[in-house]
């Protein structure tokens, strides 16, 4: 059976992935990453290859479709598919260590503040008030602390360029954005689908960079499709 490797972004866990690793319970076997250790975004990819026997689609939020995609260069045989959310192919960018070093340094100064900073833009400008979905992202922001952020922050920032290696991907890939995230804008999906030689685009209206967690009936319903229509036979 064919495993379906949940991987969360930047100070993100299972949570995020929790709605569709309940939909597909029993018709794909599943494993919820954890990439809170590792020093970059190949280790990530490299330990997750190493935890997981056999085929396996890997389905990335974020940050984590940055691992889903390294995944696919380091082992394209047995990355059968790949489900990359609100995610990003381009290298670093001129002035970004500035940028994600306050960050850090915000972090270790106050997480909790840091969750109240970064939050709110990542979300669809209708749901900040949503008292409900901010605490559950809150809670999962303080829940990874200071030092997760920092390595994964440092991680992203020595990122490689997805952008180099993505006609390489030969799997069926399904790009899911959003409607209003401003932080991974549907056009970079639309370029990383250009890229690749066989993609779908599905995008969530009413929901911003965290869709999954924004929207999880409209973002499972999506993947679950997908799933059922290029992977169904060989679950059965």
């Amino acid at each position: 059976m064919t495993t379906l490797v949940l991987i969360p972004g930047l100070i993100s866990d299972a949570i995020v992935w929790e709605p569709l690793a309940r939909a597909a319970e029993g018709r794909f076997a599943l494993h919820r990453a954890d990439v809170t250790t590792q020093a970059s975004i190949t280790e990530m990819a490299e330990s997750l290859l190493d935890a997981v026997d056999g085929p396996l689609i890997a389905v990335g939020h974020s940050m984590g479709g940055r691992v889903a995609m390294e995944m696919a260069r380091i082992a394209p045989e047995r990355v059968k598919g790949l489900v990359l959310a609100n995610t990003g192919h381009h290298p670093k960018r001129d002035g970004e260590e500035i940028k994600r070093q306050a960050m850090i340094d915000l972090g270790h100064e106050s997480m909790e503040t840091l969750a109240d900073q970064w939050l709110p833009p990542m979300l669809d400008p209708a749901r900040v008030t949503d008292a409900e979905l901010i605490a559950e992202l809150r809670a999962m922001v303080l829940r990874a602390g200071a030092d997760v952020h920092e390595r994964q922050i440092r991680a992203l920032v020595g990122r490689p360029n997805a952008s180099a290696y993505l006609g390489e991907i030969a799997c069926p890939v399904l790009l899911v954005a959003a409607r209003q995230d401003g932080w991974s804008p549907i056009a970079q999906h639309e370029e990383i689908g250009a890229a690749v030689g066989d993609s779908e685009l599905a995008i969530i209206e009413n929901a911003g960079h965290f869709a999954p967690a924004e929207r999880p009936e409209e973002t499972t319903a999506a993947i679950m499709d997908w799933l059922t229509r290029r992977f169904g036979d060989d679950n059965v």
